[in-house]
């Protein structure tokens, strides 16, 4: 399971290399839709988590040494100065910082738990955090290129996660946690689908699984999607779903992870 996982992840980053690979100095520069990020700042941000995330995998008393003296959001971290790097450079050092986590989270024993900015983490919910991020931030530099953002069954890790912070979501915004199931059944495109939760459930959230995706990671307006939701949990849940970690995400076009 930690290698298909891993595999995935590797998958994720490798698709958004191939779209930053060609790109000409001048799109490196582009504005996303997160305020004051260009392409260059998301993939300086992939970059520095990335290297974080093997800090915490690696040497969890140097990860926690880094969160004591820079206690601030993770969300806004790594991207200063990133317009000044060559994009070459940049992309380098990415691709590195990625295969170098990825041979650590590889090597972790079982059972190990992983510090972070939020409570600690097994090595595959890292991963599938860490594939989740990329895949976000993979969409904030689509919508700066004008390029479409597709659905490929790695999103599965991503619904998988924004149901599993469904408590956190809550908590984050300062709402305590329903105690009611909500059942989840997502469609891909392909006509399949993605379900989690009691079958019979009175509360349910439904729609396309890349619309559901896109909400949880905060990409989109609620508005700007095709999900339903019955019952009152259910409704409130997709007003403040959020699958990263650290202060409540201002919406769409909020750096968020």
């Amino acid at each position: 399971m930690r290698a298909a996982l891993l595999g995935d992840l590797a998958a994720e980053g490798a698709a958004l290399e191939e779209l930053l690979r060609p790109l000409a100095p001048a799109d490196w520069a582009r504005p996303t839709p997160a305020a004051g990020w260009t392409v260059a700042a998301q993939v300086a941000h992939l970059a520095w988590t990335d290297e974080v995330a093997l800090l915490a995998t690696t040497d969890p008393p140097g990860f926690a040494a880094l969160l004591a003296g820079d206690p601030a959001d993770p969300g806004d971290r790594g991207a200063a100065g990133a317009d000044a790097v060559p994009p070459a450079a940049l992309l380098a050092r990415w691709h590195d910082g990625r295969e170098r986590l990825a041979g650590a989270l590889a090597a972790a024993p079982e059972g190990a738990r992983l510090p972070w900015f939020g409570p600690p983490m097994s090595v595959a919910s890292m991963a599938t955090a860490r594939l989740m991020e990329t895949w976000a931030h993979g969409v904030d530099v689509r919508d700066a290129l004008g390029r479409p953002v597709g659905e490929s069954r790695r999103l599965d890790h991503v619904a998988h996660l924004g149901v599993r912070t469904r408590g956190f979501a809550f908590a984050a915004h300062g709402l305590p946690a329903p105690a009611a199931p909500v059942r989840v059944e997502l469609t891909r495109t392909d006509g399949s689908r993605w379900t989690d939760g009691p079958a019979d459930a009175d509360q349910r959230v439904t729609g396309p699984l890349l619309d559901f995706c896109l909400r949880v990671v905060q990409r989109r307006p609620r508005s700007a999607l095709a999900l339903v939701a019955v019952g009152p949990d259910a409704d409130r849940w997709l007003d403040v779903a959020q699958a990263f970690a650290g202060a409540p995400g201002a919406g769409s076009g909020s750096r968020g992870t």
